[in-house]
């Protein structure tokens, strides 16, 4: 065992080593063959390419050489042409700030049976008056390139349960395909986490209109991972164990406290509630949202197709099968 894998359990290490193709004695090379390829993209500005910091793309890409790097890449690549998200990218920030506070995202205490950390978010939280959904996208992925820094969870992965309890029709449609797109991007293509699972629980009709919609733009693999839950809990359950989910997701545990990761990430300055006028941190998450144009999904920006909504059949919900499988 190098240094590199100094962090990781023996059962995270034979894990690494069978599902992951990960080898103590080529690891170093591994990583160097990696670094290797930076200089055929002058066009990227590579800030970071020490060993531990490659060692987990090619953890999210199986040791898979190019593709690591290829990830490696799309990292960067998404914060040169996204700079105005990045510009104040710290947990103090006013938006990302109230985004924490309340639960974008949460984190349970407990992992899964699979030692996999499990996020959750309740997309009725959502107060637009203070943040906008390019703020929640923000604080999401301020959290993981924290919690990424654990070893553990570079093998392991993630878990994620997004609740669309009271979540309404008004709030939808803010979920535009080039917001959506956005966000895509940043999670699915360009960061270095591994996602076992993706769950909706309680769920209204328009996000399965809405998911409908942005299904093609998914990879196979990514919806493989999705599950539709609706108000079946029983099977949320089949995959996450309710004796480590809190009560709101049918488990045994006291409801989730939203401001559990908050506190983490911000310390003594979670309940510092300054009033900071809300133009005034809104105004270039804004100017983000005005300004996408995703070349590969030029719809309409209202939330959905008005002829999927015609199509949709009233008892989808009902016969949906969970996407999701497993590796």
């Amino acid at each position: 065992m190098t240094h590199l894998q100094a962090g990781l359990s023996p059962e995270t290490l034979e894990k690494a080593r069978l599902e992951l193709n990960e080898n103590p004695d080529t690891i170093h090379q591994d990583i160097q063959e990696v670094r290797d390829m930076v200089i055929t993209r002058p066009d990227i500005g590579f800030l970071r390419t020490d060993d531990a910091f490659i060692l987990r793309f090619l953890r999210a890409r199986k040791f898979q050489h190019f593709e690591a790097f290829r990830l490696l890449a799309q990292y960067f690549e998404y914060r040169q042409q996204n700079l105005d998200m990045f510009k104040s990218f710290k947990a103090t920030d006013p938006g990302i700030k109230q985004a924490l506070k309340d639960g974008f995202p949460g984190g349970l205490a407990n992992l899964d049976h699979y030692g996999r950390k499990i996020l959750v978010l309740f997309a009725a939280n959502w107060d637009q008056s203070r943040y906008t959904l390019v703020d929640i996208l923000r604080a999401i992925l301020l959290s993981l390139e924290a919690m990424i820094e654990d070893p553990e969870l570079q093998v392991n992965g993630f878990v994620l349960i997004i609740d669309w309890s009271n979540f309404t029709f008004k709030q939808a449609s803010k979920l535009t395909p080039s917001m959506l797109r956005l966000a895509i991007e940043g999670l699915q293509d360009s960061f270095p986490a591994r996602f076992g699972g993706i769950h909706f629980v309680n769920q209204p009709w328009y996000i399965h209109a809405l998911y409908t919609v942005i299904r093609p733009f998914l990879k196979e693999k990514t919806r493989k991972r999705i599950f539709l839950h609706g108000n079946n809990l029983n099977s949320l359950h089949q995959l996450i164990h309710p004796e480590i989910l809190p009560s709101e997701f049918g488990g045994m545990l006291p409801p989730y406290d939203m401001g559990t990761w908050a506190r983490t990430l911000l310390d003594h300055e979670y309940d510092d509630d300054s009033e900071c006028n809300a133009d005034s941190y809104n105004a270039p998450a804004k100017d983000i949202e005005k300004d996408l144009s995703p070349k590969s999904m030029k719809r309409s920006q209202s939330v959905v197709d008005p002829g999927v909504l015609k199509r949709m059949d009233k008892n989808e919900e009902e016969n949906m099968q969970p996407l999701l499988s497993l590796d």
